[in-house]
């Protein structure tokens, strides 16, 4: 019988690896052994220091009804070891990236996977949910050319949203963060220069305050950050609200400029597709655009830690306690 060593979040800061006894493999699923999975240093930080918000509603199974003990996590890239017998054999030793948990092992129908181009790493392949995440959120704030564009937060969500935004033609393009190494990532390896990177206090003091932007991604995480996206926003611009913000809490200044300003707030979440865009777009051809993203950009160049499963702890504690020596964090299985 085939076991799995699974992570699960057990109380606030507190992870346990559990091993399992896997069900018997139906004849229409698939065995698949994990190679590597990513944290989300957004949600998962979340549901780690246990800040998440009851989701019962949302429209994505990962995130909803989140409670304790649970298993979290939807980066994993995997090889399907052995197939049900009514599954196309074509599928065993193939390539596949799974909306999991962090887990050895792990059964899934084959329409709940994704076969992973030749051409990408399973490293690589791990950055999908979050490219397909900036590949929704450009699209949610439509960029126009010859635009000033802002984003706040450089985690991994706002490099490859960035990233997105440098192959338009924008009159400028500027990022936030408030960690150097972040600020200093676009610059990694060839990445195009295109871009100013600030920390909040250079924003302050540059010009950008006068022409201010066009269009705003809030992606810093941080709900009082909304208050800089609309300072920073001219008349009848746009703000991207990309962050998940829990069940943390920050007083929003309304009453001062934004009432006249035209300002649009727009939410955008990745599990569902604008309504704008939905009769032309599907889930599949959205699916087709990030992974030819993720070909251009490479993202992997932006993993600064790698751990086994059994190192759990300290990565969280890492994330937790040093976020700013870290992009992204990835669990290697093999």
């Amino acid at each position: 019988m085939a076991k799995a060593q699974t992570l699960y979040f057990i109380s606030p800061k507190q992870i346990e690896i559990k091993e399992t006894n896997l069900p018997a493999l139906k004849e229409d699923e698939v065995l698949v052994e994990s190679i590597c999975s990513a944290i989300s240093a957004g949600t998962e930080m979340l549901v780690f220091r246990g800040e998440f918000s009851q989701l019962a509603d949302s429209h994505d199974a990962v995130s909803s009804d989140l409670k304790y003990p649970l298993a979290y996590g939807y980066a994993c890239v995997g090889r399907v070891v052995e197939a049900g017998r009514t599954v196309d054999k074509n599928w065993k030793g193939k390539l596949v990236f799974g909306f999991q948990p962090h887990t050895s092992h792990f059964i899934a129908k084959t329409e709940s996977l994704i076969p992973i181009p030749a051409s990408l790493s399973p490293e690589t392949a791990c950055f999908l949910p979050n490219m397909e995440t900036a590949v929704n959120l450009v699209q949610d704030g439509a960029p126009i050319l010859g635009e000033r564009v802002l984003v706040l937060g450089q985690g991994i969500i706002g490099l490859l949203t960035a990233s997105l935004l440098s192959e338009f033609p924008l009159e400028s393009l500027t990022t936030v963060d408030q960690f150097e190494s972040r600020r200093n990532a676009l610059r990694v390896k060839g990445q195009r220069s295109n871009v100013e990177s600030l920390s909040p206090a250079d924003l302050r003091l540059s010009t950008f305050n006068e022409k201010k932007a066009d269009l705003t991604f809030e992606l810093s995480g941080s709900p009082a950050a909304l208050n800089d996206a609309i300072d920073l926003t001219t008349f009848s611009g746009r703000i991207v609200i990309g962050s998940w913000y829990g069940q943390k809490r920050a007083p929003i200044e309304l009453g001062g400029s934004f009432h006249r300003s035209r300002i649009k707030l727009i939410s955008s979440q990745v599990s569902t597709i604008s309504p704008e865009l939905s009769g032309r777009w599907d889930k599949s051809r959205r699916f087709e655009v990030t992974w030819k993203a993720l070909e251009r950009i490479q993202p992997e160049k932006w993993i600064t830690h790698r751990f086994s499963l059994n190192e759990a702890g300290q990565a969280y504690q890492l994330l937790d306690e040093n976020p700013q020596e870290t992009i992204q964090i990835i669990f290697k299985h093999e």
